[in-house]
């Protein structure tokens, strides 16, 4: 089966498997769904979820947050990892939206990539689901797991998958083939062994299926071999 119309079958199955698709951060506005966004680097959405809620009510619009004491912000998103940074991107990339955007998250990836602790991953995730524009794929550790068990991709470079993705995929479905690629990489494609028996992927989409879970490590653990030989 050709990459194209494999690519195609796969969105298909997945559209059935996943009817609604969603951001699984909660957010109300561009400025929650952006400082979410920002915290769930090295994190997972359950932890960032369970620290928003706090963190918006002291915290509620970018103004308030441009005016933050770093060390209260640093306490609030301190469970998510790597806090300094995080503090330091979220105080940068609010200041400027006041500064420069008058209080708005701007709505287009030109924009969105001047803002401190903002990349193309980020700025996608925004632009997709808060303003419904498909600029590009959120490729993130899901995505890219399953770009490559799915034969999308021979790259690791996030850019690099993105494009490729891009290519196999329509434009309006950029943002919801995320979403998906997401929530089958968390309850069925998961990263040490994938559940293959309750796949809607089979081995007719899927050049890595294998339902038995010895032989699908046995059969991983070749895939890499054959990748650093290449």
């Amino acid at each position: 089966m050709k990459k194209v119309t494999r690519a195609t079958e796969i969105l298909s199955r997945l559209k059935v498997e996943y009817p609604e698709p969603r951001c699984a951060l909660n957010h109300r506005n561009a400025y929650e769904l952006m400082v979410s966004t920002i915290l769930s680097a090295q994190s997972t959405d359950v932890r960032v979820n369970m620290v928003t809620p706090e963190l918006f009510k002291r915290f509620p619009d970018p103004a308030s947050m441009a005016k933050a004491d770093a060390n209260e912000l640093k306490k609030l998103v301190h469970s998510t990892g790597f806090f300094n940074n995080k503090t330091k991107s979220l105080l940068g990339a609010t200041t400027r939206i006041v500064d420069t955007y008058k209080g708005n998250v701007p709505d287009t990836m030109e924009d969105l990539l001047t803002l401190p602790g903002i990349a193309r991953k980020t700025a996608n995730v925004i632009l997709g689901t808060w303003f419904r524009k498909n600029e590009g794929v959120v490729v993130d550790t899901h995505v890219h797991r399953l770009s490559h068990r799915l034969g999308l991709t021979k790259h690791n470079d996030p850019v690099k998958i993105e494009r490729d993705l891009m290519r196999l995929f329509p434009q309006d479905e950029w943002t919801n083939l995320s979403h998906r690629l997401i929530q089958h990489g968390r309850q069925v494609c998961v990263a040490r062994v994938p559940r293959c028996a309750v796949c809607v992927l089979g081995p007719d989409v899927c050049p890595s299926y294998e339902p038995d879970p010895k032989k699908w490590k046995e059969a991983a653990k070749k895939r890499k071999r054959a990748k650093e030989a290449d």
